[in-house]
């Protein structure tokens, strides 16, 4: 089985390909920027008939799209999150079109919720930020385009390999290249947040790529339980041995201030994929913590 995996070494791409490379009767594809890439291939740039045509050569029988815009730049988010899996869609009508598509969607799509409510893929999407409305844009591109597709639509993902424009990865640099008493000034950290292992949403993305049963569109996929960030930040400073002070800001941030609570059910990945979480947030954390102490390190900070 051919597959390509765009995106492949980035955060949540890196641990696709990792397990794409381990799985017995998979040849393996990379596809992205840079060097390491079998298809170099910019989606925000290219166009669809040249896209198709390098395509062609390389008769995925799925792909999976990892390629993503977080930042706050609106038109990387517009060019990458919208633009990139429409253009995507197009090339692969004419290049390959029985492959099966598994796109990275965001749970962010859905926007606010009521408090203790689990979410279903049945339930209305209405971001509040850009970042959703371009996810939810992706999204529509992919469920609209007559392909075998689905999107995966993924909650907050944590562990080895976080980057540090979240914070999870921002937090456990922090704390490796800080003082062991210094002061670490956080915001509200009240919000509830459904926290998934990153190796647990590559599991899911492939055994949506090999798997031969028709899917539906969306699959949500998360813990199915929302916790408070503070959870997150407690383990991370026990994973790290940190003895000095969190002082939280009590005004917070107008992010978690727009949606409080976020929790998917993933019950429907459950039952098509077979899937279901293998870690536990303290697991998600440790490896992380153990990642980034590998890292180099730099000079600690008062």
């Amino acid at each position: 089985m051919r597959i390509l995996v765009l995106g492949h070494s980035g955060y949540l791409g890196g641990h696709v390909a990792r397990e794409l490379r381990a799985l017995p009767g998979v040849r393996f594809f990379g596809g992205g920027r840079g060097p390491s890439a079998d298809l170099d291939v910019d989606l925000a740039t290219v166009g669809p008939d040249p896209l198709a045509e390098r395509l062609f050569s390389f008769a995925p029988d799925a792909v999976v799209n990892c390629a993503g815009a977080v930042g706050p730049q609106s038109m990387a988010l517009a060019e990458v999150n919208v633009r990139g899996p429409a253009v995507l869609c197009a090339a692969l009508r004419e290049a390959a079109p029985t492959a099966r598509l598994v796109h990275f969607g965001s749970a962010a799509e859905y926007g606010p919720s009521g408090i203790g409510e689990r979410v279903t893929e049945q339930v209305a999407a209405r971001p509040s930020t850009l970042y959703g409305a371009t996810k939810l844009a992706g999204t529509l591109a992919v469920t609209s385009s007559g392909m075998d597709a689905v999107v995966l639509r993924i909650t907050n993902p944590v562990g080895p390999g976080a980057p540090a424009a979240g914070l999870p990865g921002r937090l456990a640099r922090q704390l490796r290249d800080l003082a062991p008493r210094a002061t670490v000034r956080l915001g509200d950290l009240s919000a509830h947040r459904d926290f998934v292992d990153v190796r647990d949403v590559a599991h899911a993305a492939v055994l949506a790529a090999t798997g031969g049963a028709p899917l539906p569109p969306v699959l949500n996929i998360g813990s199915g339980q929302a916790v408070p960030v503070r959870e997150l930040v407690a383990e991370l400073v026990r994973a790290a041995g940190f003895t000095g002070r969190i002082e939280e800001n009590a005004e917070g941030s107008a992010r978690s201030a727009d949606v409080p609570w976020q929790c998917s059910d993933p019950g429907a990945a459950r039952t098509t994929l077979g899937w279901s979480p293998r870690y536990t947030l303290a697991d998600s954390v440790s490896a992380l913590w153990a990642a980034v102490r590998a890292e180099p390190r730099r000079e600690p900070v008062h």
